[in-house]
């Protein structure tokens, strides 16, 4: 099964995006309101038998609390903004979120023996849309000015199914986060 670590937008801020341009162009491909979250860690392929039981990734990732406890971290507070940007290459338009870097090493350290290694040192954003075919996205969609922070209740893991369409999102496993 296809597997991601990530924490949902507070109602607040899924608003705010929500009222973002979305123009219809024929190369970009916009996310849907049940897409958009912040993932931590993408962790790929991971055998269904390692994810429940008393030694599997769930469990591992119920013990992310007690280590940003002990991390001295306090409420993960997640920020929105400040604008809406296409990383290099202009294939991806996101709004950078920030505050989420502690988290994202207690999540991988915690589910190291499972899934994929990172790719790249995390960067928090939110993914609003994708370029069709490798196309560079109009440098037009981005600066749109956002600004959203909340308090992250919890971390979600997601199970990913991919098909014709928008990729679909199951929540597998949620873990309360302290504050």
């Amino acid at each position: 099964m296809r597997l991601f670590v990530a924490v949902d937008l507070s109602e607040e801020a899924g608003a705010l995006v929500a009222v973002l341009p979305r123009p219809a162009l024929p190369a970009v491909h916009w996310t849907t309101p049940e897409q958009w979250h912040v993932t931590v860690r993408f962790l790929g392929e991971v055998d269904p038998a390692q994810v429940d039981g008393p030694s599997g990734l769930c469990a591992a990732l119920d013990g992310v609390p007690s280590a940003l406890r002990h991390g001295a971290a306090g409420p993960v507070e997640a920020v929105l903004g400040p604008a809406v940007a296409w990383f290099p290459g202009r294939h991806v338009l996101q709004v950078p979120v920030r505050g989420l870097e502690a988290l994202a090493r207690a999540v991988t350290t915690a589910s190291a023996s499972w899934g994929d290694p990172p790719e790249r040192d995390f960067r928090g954003h939110l993914t609003l849309a994708r370029t069709r075919r490798r196309a560079s996205g109009p440098p037009s969609l981005a600066g749109a000015p956002i600004a959203a922070h909340w308090l992250v209740p919890e971390l979600v893991l997601y199970e990913s199914t991919l098909g014709p369409g928008p990729s679909h999102y199951r929540a597998l496993h949620r873990v309360a986060l302290p504050g």
